[in-house]
């Protein structure tokens, strides 16, 4: 029961196969077998999530289902506001217990998920790796020895253990997509300010947020049916982001390969990749391809990431010119137009999400090995932090495992607010790259 998807859990409880509590039982196991080595998880409220699973059998018992997660606990990582939880987003000047959930807890608490703890962050989300001041590292399941990746790293070291049967990650540059694939488990950005920012990085000193662009809070799990359902619970306005468009979220459609438009890039230009998983992005090409997908090599548009980089900086120091940031956000609308006119001639972009898996503990902005090669730290989110800069929705899938034992994930990548149609040629896709297998660790 300890590795059932979201939906499946979620099926199980309110069929009353299995209750709440035991459902809960089961992960507080989890998480005391593995949680040692992992330092996964920080933050844990077992007696509150005992009492709020026995509330939802009890309400279960009088035929109420709260909500579609009705009875399911989750850990949260620990960038969002919890209501009477520890948040601290692994910084010391940000560790604070919150009167208020920011929207993302609210929506899954309203959905009927039964918050027990949070899990471990870069510091200020700020690294490729997980470690902070206050709770230290989180390791790898695959390989101790090796990084769980970042921001997001603990709540796919989590995810990937059994520890939690889903997370919500924030992805301001590739903080989802990199330990999604450094852990082996699926995970989702969706288009830029399609899910509300409200309550993520809270500040106890209530100063105004400063992210508020190429910044998506999206789900971890272990499938797409799974990402499905988390993202039509956490998409859409709340009232409080006014940057959230109230666009309607599409129902997931069925995709079928065959017919499916499918552009490949083994990398993009001047952004290093190793060769395993260069080679697994075309073997995948290839497979579609005997699918019946119609598969071509992209063309991908020029884009200086360089300039994203700087962007980030401007967003994140909140020291830029008006004229600089302006002059910034037009350099970005062209690239965003030329992604757009990319995605009129396919449905859906393969390429890899990151240059490498996942590297050994280092010094932060130290070289990496790729291929034998030193390559420039910062480089390891280029193929992901690409679809930050334009905004566009991206999800990484499980593949394969490289010479090491280490999961190589894919990137698929559409047009933007085209999110339902992501995640269903997701759905479509995964018949060829496989279900979601558990590191050896979480047995």
């Amino acid at each position: 029961m300890s590795m059932l998807t979201t939906l499946e859990l979620a099926t199980a409880i309110r069929e009353r196969r299995i209750s709440a509590v035991e459902a809960l039982d089961v992960q507080l196991a989890r998480i005391e077998k593995h949680n040692d080595a992992l330092n996964a998880v920080v933050t844990l409220d077992g007696d509150g999530a005992v009492k709020r699973a026995r509330e939802a059998d009890r309400a279960l018992a009088r035929g109420e289902v709260f909500g579609p997660l009705h009875g399911v606990p989750f850990l949260l990582k620990d960038a969002h506001a919890t209501s009477g939880m520890r948040t601290t987003t692994g910084s010391p000047a940000f560790d604070h217990v919150p009167g208020e959930d920011g929207t993302v807890a609210a929506r899954l608490k309203a959905a009927g998920a039964i918050l027990v703890g949070k899990t471990n962050v870069a510091e200020m989300l700020a690294d490729y790796q997980t470690d902070n001041p206050i709770f230290g590292r989180t390791n790898n399941p695959w390989d101790l020895t090796r990084t769980s990746g970042g921001s997001s790293g603990g709540a796919a070291a989590a995810v990937a253990t059994g520890m939690t049967p889903f997370d919500v990650g924030t992805d301001l540059s590739a903080s989802i997509r990199i330990p999604a694939h450094f852990c082996g488990v699926f995970g989702l950005k969706p288009t830029e300010r399609r899910v509300s920012l409200v309550g993520v990085v809270p500040d106890p000193r209530n100063a105004p947020r400063p992210v508020r662009i190429m910044s998506s809070c999206g789900p971890l799990a272990r499938s797409v049916d799974d990402l499905e359902l988390l993202y039509t619970i956490l998409a859409g306005p709340d009232g409080r982001d006014t940057d959230v468009a109230p666009v309607p979220i599409d129902p997931i459609p069925e995709v079928d390969l065959e017919n499916l438009r499918v552009a490949f890039a083994e990398t993009f230009p001047q952004i290093p990749v190793s060769t395993e998983i260069r080679n697994g992005i075309r073997d995948l090409a290839r497979e579609l391809d005997r699918a019946g997908a119609i598969v071509e090599e992209a063309s991908v548009p020029p884009v200086d990431l360089s300039k994203a980089g700087e962007l980030i900086g401007m967003i994140t120091g909140g020291r830029a010119a008006l004229a600089d940031y302006n002059a910034a956000l037009d350099v970005r609308d062209r690239a965003i137009a030329a992604w757009e006119t990319f995605f009129d001639t396919c449905d859906v972009l393969l390429c890899p999400p990151c240059m490498t898996t996942a590297f050994p503990h280092c010094e932060s902005g130290a070289p990496l090995d790729v291929d034998g090669e030193k390559v420039t730290y910062w480089l390891v989110s280029a193929h992901a932090t690409m679809f930050n800069y334009t905004g566009h929705p991206a999800a990484v899938l499980p593949y394969k495992l490289d010479r090491n034992g280490l999961p190589i994930g894919v990137q698929l990548v559409t047009k933007r607010w085209s999110d339902s149609r992501l995640l269903g040629a997701a759905r479509a896709i995964s018949a060829i790259t496989g279900e979601f297998r558990p590191p050896a660790a979480a047995f």
